[in-house]
């Protein structure tokens, strides 16, 4: 028999950095420090603002960045040092699953007026293409 290929691309590993789903942390990341169990990791975030605990896999999200360096078990600093020489916050807000997430949180957090105002800036630019177009065609 031959050996398919995963599909899967992202492993619950040590390193892993995670995006937290739940909790009063929740839309932060932090790193995967030890596996306990097959539920259950510890996580540690310390750029973050995410303390060291153990936290459920079902309210954790796997994000494509990895400390493949990271030590097993690994303390509060040097999963700071790590973090800092890879750049993987700066990574992480570049990233477009990042920008969108923050998109959304400021659509959500607009007041009447402010939805209002933006109306009227998509309709003023749908206007400007429709007569660029116009004169373009013509």
């Amino acid at each position: 028999m031959s050996a398919q290929p995963s599909n899967f691309k992202r492993f619950v590993e040590v390193g892993r950095v995670v995006l937290l789903k739940s909790g009063p942390q929740e839309g932060k990341i932090a790193v995967v420090a030890e596996i306990i169990d097959h539920n259950r990791a510890i996580i540690d975030g310390p750029t973050t603002g995410v303390p060291r605990q153990s936290f459920p896999f079902r309210h954790l999200t796997l994000t494509p960045f990895v400390l493949s360096t990271l030590p097993r078990g690994a303390g509060t600093g040097v999963i700071r040092k790590h973090l800092e020489k890879d750049g993987t916050v700066e990574k992480w807000q570049k990233s477009s699953w990042a920008q969108k997430r923050e998109a959304t949180a400021k659509r959500r957090s607009l007041t009447d007026f402010e939805r209002f105002v933006v109306m009227l800036a998509k309709k003023g630019r749908r206007d400007t293409v429709r007569k660029s177009l116009a004169k373009a065609s013509a």
